[in-house]
């Protein structure tokens, strides 16, 4: 590791300026998956590395290659990278983070006249914000690793109707090529990927820890659309023995899980457990009992038997409540991701690439899910490095210092460096 060997973090900070005035949309910023605030986010970033004449590329999903070739142009890869693309309203810094973390490590080692062994591509991915756009996951990195199942590219945008397929064809790109299983990376070219990225919590600020190595990205099990079935009826002429309340009925549930995840908490479980929706229905109304409530649950961890401790606890919670309120849970379908470790050699490289700076760092399980996953589900040895934030994420109040981007790009080129010879 060259002493002078930094990483251009005031070309990071210019980057952060650029994408906000391209997709600020009066509250927050918009950079819709597949859509004209993810391309300019693209193209603005291509011309800046074409500017640092990297080697550009783009696959057949779209997704943005910049490369510093290596002296051995046969040998595995190393890949830093992240997404573009935001929820409507959002922050400036989830996923731009680590494209720009990337970017300013390759502008360092060319400043410092440093030649990896191997080439260092920056990975500017699409649509990892899938869940805001489609109902599909990690549609862009899956893409790139030739893993994107076919009929992925049949779901429709939320907001357009149209399907994911349409959207790549609209942008200049070729779906057909994803629907046949064209990727450009995976084990056998690939050494490592390591992502930069805020964290979405508040762990990190709370325990003033500039960064944070993550552990492993947690696998979940969720309802998406469940339902509570009573009978609507007088809330004044029924007395309380012949109401069947969906509304209780579902808050009982939501109350006796949460004690559950407490108990489990204590028991070493490290778990979320969340009712995203808990609602009734629009027929609910004044002077009503209510007759049918709604609710979603999102239940993570990365260690699949805390998330099975819960949903086993949901299934012998609910005959019960039947039988008591005189009710009826039909919970729908349940879809599920399996969780997804970080390598461990790559997590042992960045916490031993924050040692020798000095930088203070905390090993940490993700709360959310990010491309890193696909990675590691592919068998890319991949990594995480968390940046502290405030204000949390998917909102326009992320608020993260450039001194601890600093501190993370610091992390990811000293470990680069050493990982690319």
């Amino acid at each position: 590791m060259r002493p002078n060997l930094t990483p251009d973090v005031a070309l990071a900070a210019r980057l952060f300026a650029g994408l906000h005035e391209r997709s600020f949309d009066g509250i927050g910023v918009t950079r819709d998956a597949y859509g004209p605030g993810e391309q300019a986010a693209h193209d603005f970033v291509r011309a800046t590395a074409e500017g640092l004449r990297l080697e550009t590329d783009i696959d057949a999903a779209g997704n943005l290659y910049m490369t510093l070739p290596g002296t051995d142009r046969t040998a595995k890869r190393i890949v830093l990278g992240s997404h573009l693309d935001s929820v409507a309203r959002g922050g400036n810094y989830d996923g731009a983070a680590g494209v720009l973390a990337g970017l300013a490590t390759v502008a360092g080692m060319q400043a410092a006249g440093f030649a990896p062994a191997r080439d260092i591509t920056v990975l500017a991915i699409r649509a990892e914000e899938a869940g805001a756009w489609f109902p599909t996951s990690y549609p862009g990195s899956r893409a790139a690793l030739g893993r994107l199942p076919a009929e992925a590219l049949d779901v429709r945008r939320l907001d357009t109707g149209r399907t994911l397929a349409a959207h790549m064809r609209e942008q200049g790109f070729d779906p057909e090529a994803v629907r046949a299983g064209a990727g450009r990376l995976g084990p056998h070219n690939t050494a490592a990927y390591v992502e930069v990225h805020i964290e979405q919590g508040p762990v990190l600020d709370a325990e003033q820890i500039p960064v944070g190595i993550v552990t492993g990205i947690p696998g979940s099990r969720r309802l998406r659309d469940a339902r509570v079935l009573g009978e609507y009826n007088h809330s004044g002429a029924t007395p309380r023995r012949y109401r069947a309340d969906a509304a209780i009925a579902l808050a009982e549930l939501a109350h006796r899980l949460d004690d559950h995840w407490a108990a489990l908490e204590t028991q070493g479980h490290a778990l979320v457990a969340t009712f995203c929706v808990l609602a009734t229905t629009a027929e609910a109304g004044f002077t009503k009992i209510p007759g049918e409530a709604r609710f979603q649950l999102d239940v993570r961890s990365v260690q699949p038997a805390s998330v099975d401790a819960m949903l086993d606890e949901l299934h012998r919670l609910i005959p019960r409540i039947e039988a008591r309120r005189g009710v009826r849970f039909a919970l729908g379908d349940e879809t599920a991701s399996a969780a997804a470790p970080m390598d461990a050699a790559v997590q042992a490289g960045l916490v031993g690439a924050a040692g020798a700076l000095g930088i203070a760092c905390k090993s940490m399980a993700s709360g959310g899910g990010h491309d890193a996953a696909a990675f590691a589900q592919a068998g890319v040895p991949a990594g995480m490095v968390f940046v502290r934030n405030q204000n949390g994420s998917h909102n326009p109040h992320e608020a993260m210092r450039m001194e601890d981007f600093a501190a993370a790009c610091a992390v990811l080129t000293r470990w680069a460096a050493d990982a690319a010879g």
